[in-house]
């Protein structure tokens, strides 16, 4: 007769079984971590693709889009004329051709002669202090005779900034680009001075983004691992309606942000919960919705039994009020409606974060969604808020991308530079104009001559 095991030898049978799937599922997810590690130069991925993809390519239909094409060039644009007269006979059987008309067919191509530009620099003394002066043309981008007389032209300098701080391009391929396509000579040295020479010259205009930052309505901030010299550092992006501010400082601490912002900022900060960020009391802080319910939705995967309701509730909860935003975007409810079903929103949130978890990883999110109560539905009290912090994490995508390429910065000075021209790039995209033809003009005046308007 075999015995009969006793309830509480069920009950830690059940025990060690839920301990040892668990167990099994995190040394899984080590064993996966562990190899990514030794993968830092992958290109990105999402995961596994799905089983089945939609098809790539637009769709048929009324969801085509736009059907477009590249537009003709206006009579005034046209540089070049050349006829394509018809053969001398049929190319099928031989015989003789009669004209019936002349169509026409554009074709837009790059330039590749260098322009190769003299100045005549009129040198003379002034008859009163004998100190020498000398004459200027708007398109000379320097003052300096001699040995330094021969230079890159403004759009040049301005077309090597932008391939290497916009395309990623290292300075031996900016070298190889300007003379395969164009047959303008520059060393690697050549191209470090320009970028060191064309940042220092946006000097004042990086100074105007950062004032521009610190005094907007709101602000997104955010940052991401940087190396410099192969050491560590952190590459901190401030995002506000018409300008966005880089910072590469040796630490990730708080400092960036208040040198910019201010400890008394105002506005409002939409950030993904990092705690240096709480400093900032006179502000009105949006934690990113998307981070929590990321959070909360790998708890629920992880978590086993019982444990794994809380973590779905809160998603739950969150997405209720991403719900009622679209909502009164589309006009389905009113402002005075808007918040009637915030307040009850937040009053079942408290309800439930408030009693004491016993999964100690429910209990963590529990302590942090109390500490920031007042700071997860603020997008719901300013219609309008962003709920995510999408646009720093947008702004900061490209950084990544370059350090991916080419690791980061190998002395500080590149690192300012970086930080100084990624700034001014980023927000001429913001105010929709050319950063090209920005940095073009800045580099032919003095170095106050134009300023980006905050």
């Amino acid at each position: 007769m075999q015995p009969v095991p006793c309830a509480g030898c069920q009950t830690l049978q059940r025990r060690l079984h839920d301990l040892q799937a668990e167990n099994e599922r995190l040394r899984r997810q080590l064993d996966e971590a562990t190899r990514a590690r030794k993968r830092q130069a992958a290109p990105f991925a999402r995961g596994q693709p799905a089983d089945q993809p939609k098809k790539p390519g637009r769709k048929p239909g009324k969801d085509y889009g736009t059907k477009a094409h590249r537009q003709p060039p206006t009579p005034d644009q046209i540089d070049e004329v050349h006829e394509a007269p018809l053969p001398d006979r049929c190319p099928d059987c031989g015989g003789p051709l009669d004209q019936t008309h002349i169509a026409q067919q554009f074709q837009v191509e790059i330039p590749r002669k260098p322009i190769q530009r003299q100045f005549n620099v009129h040198v003379g003394r002034c008859r009163q202090c004998r100190r020498r002066a000398q004459g200027r043309h708007p398109l000379q981008t320097s003052d300096a005779l001699g040995a330094a007389a021969a230079q890159l032209g403004p759009d040049a300098q301005a077309a090597v900034v932008e391939l290497n701080k916009q395309a990623g391009l290292s300075h031996g391929k900016v070298v190889r680009c300007l003379e395969g396509l164009f047959g303008i000579k520059l060393s690697r040295g050549g191209s470090v001075h320009t970028v060191l020479r064309a940042a220092s010259r946006c000097g004042p205009v990086y100074e105007g983004i950062r004032r521009a930052v610190g005094q907007a309505d709101w602000v997104v901030p955010d940052e991401t691992g940087w190396r410099v010299g192969g050491r560590p550092a952190w590459l901190h992006t401030l995002v506000g309606p018409e300008s966005t501010a880089y910072v590469i400082d040796p630490t990730r601490s708080g400092s960036v942000a208040e040198a910019i912002l201010g400890l008394d900022y105002g506005g409002t900060m939409i950030h993904d919960g990092w705690s240096p960020y709480d400093q900032f009391k006179d502000a009105q802080h949006q934690q990113c919705v998307q981070h929590l319910l990321r959070r909360a939705d790998e708890m629920a995967v992880a978590a086993t039994r019982g444990a794994v309701c809380f973590p779905r509730r809160v998603a739950e909860l969150l997405r209720m009020g991403l719900d009622l935003r679209d909502r009164h975007g589309v006009g389905e409810i009113s402002r005075h409606g808007l918040a009637v079903a915030r307040g009850r929103l937040e009053s079942q949130l408290t309800d439930l974060i408030f009693p004491p978890k016993a999964n100690a990883a429910n209990e963590r999110l529990a302590q942090h969604l109390w500490a920031h109560r007042g700071d997860l539905f603020t997008f719901l009290r300013q219609p309008g808020l962003d709920a995510t912090n999408w646009r720093a994490e947008l702004a900061i995508r490209f950084g990544v991308i370059l350090r991916k390429v080419w690791g980061g910065n190998r002395t500080w000075a590149g690192a300012r530079a970086q930080a100084v021209l990624m700034s001014v790039w980023r927000t001429c995209w913001q105010q929709g104009r050319s950063a090209l033809d920005f940095l073009s003009q800045l580099l032919r005046g003095p170095p106050a001559a134009l300023a980006l308007p905050p």
